[in-house]
């Protein structure tokens, strides 16, 4: 089937601008399957909107870790249809509506579109009235023994046509939970017969009594994040609040950062960045922050410079951050830090960058250093050695 103007405009515009990365033969078949199921009349339809957002809630991009074509096409399907929602509408698809402002704000689509005006105006979604996500609930159900796998075609997977399935399961009123992906099974596994490492799965293994004892580095539960959206607080002239996609299933999560008077917005953008994810939620000038970004501030002072520490390449949202070592690496953090007990307080004095610009925490007894990383590699400090962390 053809593309429809202006949806083959904006994608003729993108493909002028050059793929951002060489696709492997298995990438070009999926964007071109998502390509061709965009151009259908009813691809957008409000019964497809469900599982397109299921099957965006652990990802970023649809076809591999970068934008493609394919983001591009259904993203001028999807733009007439989000220009008319109103926000009690989009909320019911957070994943989807996080995936959709993601798109529309990236550099290289906002430039075809802008030659397509009005057809693909921004599109502004207001994410601060969003419900609030109950996450104890969500650890609680964590904790819980995993159930049996529904359908296998019920569940949402990469594939286009898995979605047109699902639409038609819907229709006729069948409907199933999805079943638990590979990839948790896999780690259940792992956790259970003791055979893997965290240094060679990128998981911990389980954490016994959760804060008993000194606090220890690997209590603080780090992570790989990436911003999908930006903006200055409505009422802290200081203050960004960020959307930060930490591969949760219950979408991005709201940050809020005072780094206004120090990184410009430009930069801020599309971030990929280290959050400390089990801090207390915050209440920062009315809204309400639920992790930090990590940044180094020089040693100089705040106004020599303060940079995002920086994961390593390859990384994915939610990809586990550890400190090396045996003392370290295996242990899992606390769900969540006690603020009495300041936990993140007596640690965040040993965390720095060392001369190789690596983020690290420097036992103030041995001295020894060890470095912040994931499976990939070490996060890294731009420009700034002998840091601060925080």
């Amino acid at each position: 089937m053809a593309l429809q103007s202006p949806i083959l405009e904006i994608l003729q515009g993108f493909s002028k601008q050059g793929q951002q990365k060489s696709e492997s033969e298995k990438d070009k078949a999926e964007i071109a399957q998502w390509t061709e199921r965009a151009a259908q009349p009813n691809f957008a339809e409000p019964d497809a909107l469900p599982s397109l957002d299921a099957l965006l809630v652990p990802r970023t991009y649809l076809v591999g870790n970068y934008l493609t074509a394919a983001d591009v096409a259904v993203y001028g399907a999807l733009q007439p249809i989000f220009a008319r929602l109103q926000p009690a509408q989009y909320h019911s698809y957070p994943s989807l509506s996080r995936y959709f402002d993601h798109i529309q704000s990236r550099p290289s689509v906002r430039k075809s579109a802008e030659a397509l005006s009005p057809a693909f105006d921004l599109v502004r979604l207001d994410f601060s009235t969003a419900p609030p996500i109950e996450r104890k609930a969500l650890e609680a159900k964590k904790k819980e023994k995993p159930s049996k796998p529904a359908e296998k075609d019920a569940a949402p997977t990469s594939t286009p046509a898995a979605i047109e399935s699902a639409v038609v399961k819907k229709a006729g009123g069948s409907e199933g939970k999805p079943p638990k992906t590979k990839e948790k099974k896999q780690g259940a596994a792992a956790e259970k017969d003791g055979k893997k490492t965290a240094a060679d799965n990128g998981k911990a293994t389980p954490a016994g009594a959760e804060d008993a004892g000194p606090p220890i580095p690997s209590m603080i539960d780090l992570r790989v994040g990436h911003i999908i959206d930006v903006k200055k607080h409505p009422d802290a002239d200081s203050l960004y609040v960020e959307q930060i996609d930490f591969g949760e299933e219950t979408g991005p999560r709201t940050v809020v950062s005072g780094l206004v008077n120090y990184i410009p917005i430009e930069q801020m953008q599309d971030k990929w960045l280290v959050g400390v994810c089990n801090l207390k939620p915050a209440n920062m000038r009315g809204v309400k922050s639920f992790a930090m970004v990590l940044c180094a501030t020089s040693k100089d002072g705040k106004e020599a410079g303060i940079e995002i520490i920086q994961p390593p390449p390859n990384s994915k949202p939610g990809d586990r951050i550890y400190f090396d070592g045996p003392d370290y690496q295996d242990k899992a953090p606390l769900s969540q830090l006690n603020p009495k007990k300041k936990i993140f307080e007596t640690i965040q004095p040993g965390l720095t960058t060392l001369e190789t610009r690596e983020a690290a925490w420097v036992d103030p007894v041995t001295k020894t250093a060890h470095r912040i990383r994931t499976k990939e590699g070490v996060c890294l400090a731009p420009t700034l050695v002998g840091a601060s962390l925080s």
